[in-house]
């Protein structure tokens, strides 16, 4: 991880440096980052970081179910939604 922190504007030991990371993710749970930039200004310190993407299941609504797959309906769905009538967005 530290490979993807930068330190700009001023030095920060390691313990200040973990800190910050725990702070940032500490208000990002579940997310991985993917870089974090320090920029040292007198007393303050910007941070400028990103998250790795997150993976996410594409939920559509069909049928009056929201799904995200159609691989555990039985026969009879299956064959509603393929029967349904699609509409176009203009």
């Amino acid at each position: 991880m530290n490979e993807k922190i930068t330190v700009t504007g001023g030095t920060m030991d390691q313990k200040e440096i973990d800190n910050t990371v725990k702070y940032v993710e500490s208000n990002h749970p579940n997310r991985k980052l993917k870089y974090l930039k320090i920029a040292l200004d007198g007393d303050y310190a910007n941070l400028t970081y990103e998250f790795e993407p997150a993976p996410f299941e594409r939920i559509r609504r069909i049928t009056g179910y929201l799904v995200g797959t159609m691989d555990r309906w039985n026969d009879a769905k299956r064959a509603e939604e393929r029967d349904r009538v699609k509409h176009r967005v203009a």
